[in-house]
């Protein structure tokens, strides 16, 4: 089954009015590659990579010629065409043409999980089941309490109301971007409002140096975090998170930020983190998130991806180390989410419960692809 057509949109969505921050840097309401690859026997299979960075070095990439490497290749065959693509980081052909390592592996993520969903399409299968069937629903919760020009505490109760009121048992607050003292406040006036009885996880996005990690653990304790998650700054990350893994009984949890899987698997093997967060959509597609969730099974790690948990099910729930899917349910943070798919899996009561639809299960709207993207290809 040969790929015969490729067309690619970059999908924008600025950020108007007041950007949602973390505690250095904006993250954009949307900026991600949509990939269609078509076959010759008129098959679809749809692919995203998400990017926090400028998204012109793909764009480039593939105006450029990385398409053509794609064309011709077998659709059922997502391993194969994964490195065929990978292996350009490593090739004069990447430096001839100016496509950056990143572009590189964004674009080869975003193809293996369209060729994915060719095979599950072929097979007739959704792509959890293909992966390993162990559960069809999985527990997910929303990530919220993002700093904002001009944020005070009554918004942020405003906020975790309306969604602990969309049925969100877990919920993951921002923290890093304000005094020590600041964020304990408003991480407890979170934990307030949710109630003992749901899940409250705290992502520091790499702000903190390891005294104040280990400060604010002890601090944080008392909140009872299911996960403290990305606590130390990234220049010695690997060797802080086992210093701070020794003295917090919180878990540790990072991934997201690794641009290889070989990332991931050295924080596995300095045994300081208990959640792993790859996200399937910045690097190394379903070819490599499925090699990353059986390396944390046999570590007994836990599996929490990063992100798009419309992909992210299918690895949850198909792996007994699949733990919970990261969700955007306010529009104004991620109109992605609410808007791409024409059927998108269920969500309630803390839990999504994934399409029994062939491959990812997903129908892209025309009408959403036309309103948040551009054709580049």
């Amino acid at each position: 089954m040969q790929i015969r057509d490729l067309e690619v949109h970059v999908l924008r969505a600025p950020d108007e009015g007041r950007p949602h921050w973390v505690s250095h840097f904006i993250v954009p309401r949307a900026n991600e590659i949509l990939v269609r690859l078509r076959t010759d026997e008129g098959l679809e299979g749809i692919g995203l990579a998400t990017s926090y960075t400028p998204i012109e070095a793909p764009i480039k990439a593939f105006r450029t010629g990385i398409a053509e490497l794609v064309l011709g290749q077998d659709g059922l065959a997502p391993e194969q065409l994964y490195q065929r693509l990978f292996a350009l980081t490593s090739q004069r052909l990447a430096s001839e043409k100016g496509w950056s390592r990143e572009a590189i592996v964004r674009i080869a993520a975003a193809v293996d999980i369209a060729a994915w969903d060719l095979v599950g399409k072929a097979a007739g299968l959704p792509l959890y089941r293909l992966f390993g069937g162990f559960r069809s629903k999985v527990p997910c919760y929303v990530t919220c309490a993002y700093y904002r020009e001009g944020k005070d505490r009554s918004e942020l109760r405003d906020e975790i109301q309306m969604l602990k009121a969309q049925g969100h048992k877990g919920f993951k607050g921002k923290v890093g971007g304000l005094s020590l003292a600041e964020d304990i406040e408003r991480m407890a006036l979170v934990r307030e409002v949710i109630g003992e009885e749901n899940d409250l996880m705290i992502d520091v996005n790499r702000a903190w140096d390891l005294d104040t990690a280990i400060e604010a653990a002890k601090l944080l304790e008392p909140l009872r975090p299911r996960w403290l998650e990305e606590p130390v700054r990234w220049a010695d990350d690997r060797r802080e998170l086992k210093l701070l893994a020794m003295r917090t009984s919180i878990p540790l949890s990072a991934g997201e930020s690794e641009l290889t899987s070989y990332g991931c698997r050295d924080l596995l093997e300095e045994h300081a983190i208990r959640i792993l967060q790859f996200d399937c959509t910045m690097m190394g597609g379903f070819t490599e998130g499925r090699k990353l969730a059986a390396l944390a099974e046999l570590n007994h790690v836990q599996v929490a991806p990063h992100h798009d948990c419309f992909i992210h099910g299918h690895i949850v729930a198909a792996s007994p180390a699949g733990c919970i899917v990261e969700s955007f349910t306010d529009p104004e943070r991620d109109p992605l989410q609410a808007e791409l798919f024409e059927n998108p899996p269920k969500i309630a009561d803390g839990w999504m419960t994934l399409n029994e639809t062939a491959g990812l299960g997903l129908t892209l709207s025309e009408s959403a692809v036309r309103k948040f993207g551009e054709r580049i290809l």
